[in-house]
């Protein structure tokens, strides 16, 4: 079942992922509407988020580091929001690097979805996935499949919300939605290897 982005805090990795992505993006021309999905409660502070003790007790209490629920890594309030941003950063230049292999047409038909309100979310969250995969095919890379396949749904998000900034939310929504199915692990993998206590080294652009 999909996550509600307004639900828990479960998805909140992937938004803080995404809206830092998008800061640090070259050619992002709404980054002056980004502040406005804080306002709206669409991304907030790590330390805010809400995570689920081992009773099923929304705990607020930032002692605690990342834990496994259901088999999911749930990421708790100490996790360090420049440790998302870092990675994001380092997304963002490989994104920069995919941006002019993506035509225009791929871009154009997802922005023809998203302007159609009879979809569902369920049903554009699964037209974004399938250009995401039409991409990854198609473009040359020595990336990681899962890595390349994320950068790219982060790309097409800032260049559809580039030519309708206006669903900016819906576009961003979508995004947080698809990588939370099919990249929560991914995502809890990156920020681990960062925090763990001997790794020396940056997160691998490669």
């Amino acid at each position: 079942m999909e996550q509600d982005i307004h639900s828990d805090g479960f998805n909140q990795m992937e938004r803080m992922l995404l809206f830092a992505f998008l800061e640090e993006s070259s050619g992002c021309e709404f980054k002056e509407q980004l502040p406005s999905l804080r306002s709206q409660g669409i991304v907030y502070p790590l330390q805010d988020i809400l995570y689920c003790d081992s009773d099923g007790e929304l705990q607020t209490d930032g002692n605690r580091s990342g834990h496994f629920q259901n088999g999911e890594q749930v990421f708790d309030p100490e996790v360090n929001e420049e440790i998302v941003r870092t990675i994001a950063a380092q997304l963002a230049e490989i994104g920069d690097q995919l941006d002019k292999e993506i035509k225009a047409k791929v871009v154009n038909d997802l922005v023809q979805h998203f302007l159609n309100e009879n979809l569902s979310r369920e049903e554009i969250t699964r037209c974004l996935s399938q250009a995401v995969e039409v991409l990854a095919r198609a473009i040359p890379s020595d990336l990681e499949r899962e890595k390349a396949m994320l950068v790219l749904a982060m790309v097409l998000t800032k260049k559809v919300a580039n030519k309708v900034p206006f669903l900016l939310q819906r576009v961003f929504s979508t995004t947080v939605n698809y990588i939370s199915q099919h990249f929560h692990g991914y995502v809890a993998r990156m920020v681990s290897a960062v925090t763990q206590p001997c790794g020396s080294e940056s997160y691998s652009q490669t």
